[in-house]
């Protein structure tokens, strides 16, 4: 705590007006204050329209006394006030007046009422707002006079009160001088809760995330550009000092820098040009895990308007595909035509605004047929976010938002408001049965708008039985890396001095069951429900017509199997298979016949004395497969046509063992067949020269078998 004779001091500067009222620094700190931009309300004062506004807003969120304690009137009750903003600085300087009164408002109320400038009978409770507003601006400029520009269009009570508080300017900087003396306070930053200040601190403090608009520049070109203005690229946030910056750990294309550099980034023509933008990283998280859900071609419906950031940014990272983003609730034509000029600026293209609030919107809807993910961003009570009036700004948010960061908490009827809402329209995102997932987010620090709420969606069972339920799964964030991927089903930050608060969940349904089941496993169940009863032994067939040759490939099962078959087998792959059977005709018939399915096939040769397809068993027995120790000729030629009664028949997939008859394997490294040991390779159809010879098979490694013989199960 400072010393009294400072204080005495301090106050003989204000009397004098030389002292900084706001701030009380050493010379020595005087150099490291952070600057920020459009964040501090401009020391030379602000237009007329801007006092008004915040007087509205700080109007609606002023701490309400009880009537024994009321010194300071305000007009009552009114209908929501209408805000008129020339442009985004104008609302943003408006906001953060109406909060800074907010935070000061005993001490502003105390002030008016030591100096005796209230009460005043020429000024009604209806202007006291403004009064309180621009007392807070004047003491801020160090009760200089105000710079009033000739653009400046005049509002007769701005004028009146900021002439009335003028002329008692020397007694209110005494006024607040003994408060300060009386409280001890270095600055009036000091008289505010300790909550409150380090929240405060905590929010300057807090890194500033930027993402790139790859539509614009690339991440390369951005890296070149920080480096010859002088950036350096460190490893970490903890490594950040001055002019350095990280790529985020999270998000491949967003950038962390240190927040004393917020005025000099905001002048650099890469924000200037919307090649950078800065949001909060909470957002840059959710369209990232969104992003990582989607497959190509699928699109995507974004639940509430919320930030234009936020949906260009998604936007941004859909560039590659042909899905389409559809944002629900815009519900004006002005509001339309805003965004549609800022998606223009941003070069967003892949953009369908609906006018319908999520909730009304029906979940067969046709135009949403194709959307397989659901973002859903919403409104939350936000005490976790850094910046309130960013939040409030970008996301839309209640005003009422910053009564309640000043008191630190919610009430809970108000929580369970939201929570309630939150739930309605988790659980209606559920009820979309072609949705295969829904990315959740929040900038709340309660358990009732996080956890619970997706507990008791999941709870809910809304999706019905005739599709897969849903279930948590981690967050991944970067599709390109999965060292980044959360191993925790909720991902959850705490509000700190890197970081926001932010909670993110996501619910993909369950996969079919039969997904993780073996090819075994399959074909057992299958076998069991009597649908191999066609595999084993196959019917006979005219001999007139020809019959197609199929393989079992990744994910694909040939015709001719029964179609549940199909639709068991067609997920498994060919790591999964144990034995693979496969006989294919000519590639020129193939090619006739415009065959679609990729076909490894297996030339056939004739032979001189072939083995009499009596001679076979009618069904495989089961018998352990010898090793192969021949060598075989090296290469084969086209197979030629069989003679009617050798004609290949189609083979349906199953476990099976060999026989101990010419069983040829085939070679990974090539086309080279190779037998058993110890018995003889019979040439099917072979070329002249090789009527009647023994061929044997090299020494190999051990490769999958096929079965060349053209009726092994007669």
């Amino acid at each position: 705590m400072p010393e009294p004779n400072n204080n005495l001091s301090l106050h003989e500067d204000v009397i004098n007006g030389t002292s900084d009222l706001r701030e009380v620094k050493k010379p020595e700190e005087k150099e490291s204050v952070v600057k920020r931009t459009m964040t501090l309300i401009e020391k030379n004062g602000c237009h007329d329209t801007i006092y008004m506004n915040a007087a509205k807003i700080f109007q609606g969120i002023h701490t309400e006394k009880a009537k024994d304690r009321m010194l300071v009137r305000y007009a009552g009750d009114s209908a929501p006030p209408v805000l008129a903003f020339k442009d985004v600085c104008s609302q943003r300087l408006s906001y953060e007046l109406a909060f800074n009164a907010l935070k000061y408002q005993d001490l502003l109320e105390e002030v008016l009422l030591d100096s005796c400038v209230y009460p005043c009978h020429s000024i009604p409770d209806e202007l006291t707002s403004l009064l309180v507003v621009m007392l807070y601006d004047l003491q801020d400029r160090k009760f200089q006079a105000r710079e009033i520009s000739d653009e400046d269009e005049p509002v007769a009570d701005v004028r009146k009160i900021e002439h009335y508080l003028y002329s008692f300017k020397t007694k209110l900087a005494a006024a607040l001088a003994r408060y300060r003396i009386k409280h001890d306070a270095a600055s009036i930053e000091y008289v505010l809760p300790e909550t409150i200040r380090k929240q405060h601190q905590r929010a300057s403090a807090l890194p500033l995330c930027v993402w790139i608009n790859t539509f614009k520049i690339s991440l390369e070109d951005v890296f070149r550009d920080l480096k010859e203005k002088g950036f350096t690229k460190v490893g970490s946030v903890s490594d950040l000092d001055r002019y350095t910056y990280v790529v985020d750990q999270h998000c491949g294309d967003m950038l962390v820098f240190p927040s004393s550099l917020k005025e000099e980034l905001l002048n650099l023509d890469l924000f200037a040009d919307s090649k950078l933008l800065l949001q909060d990283k909470s957002r840059s998280l959710a369209v990232h895990t969104a992003q990582a859900q989607l497959n190509s071609g699928d699109d995507i419906i974004v639940a509430h308007v919320g930030s234009h950031l936020t949906i260009a940014h998604l936007s941004v990272l859909m560039n590659h595909s042909m899905s389409t983003i559809f944002v629900c609730g815009v519900k004006s034509s002005e509001e339309a035509a805003e965004l549609r000029n800022f998606f223009s600026h941003m070069e967003c293209t892949n953009i369908q605004l609906l006018h319908e609030d999520f909730t009304e919107i029906g979940p067969t809807d046709p135009k949403l047929q194709k959307a397989k993910v659901i973002l859903l961003l919403p409104q939350c009570s936000g005490l976790g976010a850094g910046d309130p009036i960013d939040f409030i700004l970008n996301e839309h948010g209640d005003a009422e938002l910053l009564k309640d960061l000043f008191r630190g908490t919610v009430a809970k009827d108000k929580l369970s408001v939201l929570a309630e809402r939150q739930l309605n329209e988790l659980i209606h995102a559920m009820k979309f049965k072609e949705v295969q997932a829904i990315v959740y987010c929040t900038c709340s620090i309660y358990p009732e708008e996080n956890e619970r709420v997706v507990k008791k969606a999941l709870e809910s069972g809304v999706e019905g039985d005739k599709v897969q339920p849903y279930r948590l799964i981690p967050p991944v964030f970067d599709t390109c890396s999965d060292s980044n991927a959360s191993t925790e089903t909720f991902f959850k930050t705490e509000p700190s001095e890197i970081s926001s608060g932010c909670f993110l969940a996501v619910l993909a349904r369950e996969k079919d069951s039969s997904e993780n089941l073996s090819a075994e496993d399959i074909l057992g169940l299958a076998a069991a429900k009597g649908l191999l009863d066609d595999i084993l032994v196959e019917k006979p067939k005219k001999a007139g017509k020809k019959q197609k040759v199929t393989q079992l490939t990744h994910n694909t099962v040939a015709g001719g199997v029964e179609p549940k078959i199909t639709e068991l087998l067609h997920r498994q792959t060919v790591s999964n298979i144990k034995a693979e059977v496969a006989v294919s005709k000519a590639v020129s018939n193939v090619q006739q016949k415009g065959v679609s399915r990729t076909k490894s096939s297996v030339q056939l040769k004739k032979s001189i004395c072939p083995i009499s397809a009596r001679a076979l068993p009618k069904v495989l027995k089961h018998t352990r497969p010898l090793p192969p120790v021949g060598k075989a000729y090296g290469r084969q030629t086209p197979a030629r046509k069989t003679r009617a009664e050798h004609k290949r028949a189609v083979l349906k997939p199953a476990k099976i063992m060999f026989p101990p008859v010419a069983m040829p394997y085939l070679s990974s490294q090539g086309n080279k067949a190779r037998i058993p040991a110890h018995h003889c390779f019979h040439c099917w159809s072979g070329a002249k020269g090789f009527c009647g010879r023994v061929l044997l098979p090299p020494l190999h490694k051990t490769v999958r078998p096929a079965v060349l013989h053209p009726r092994p199960w007669m």
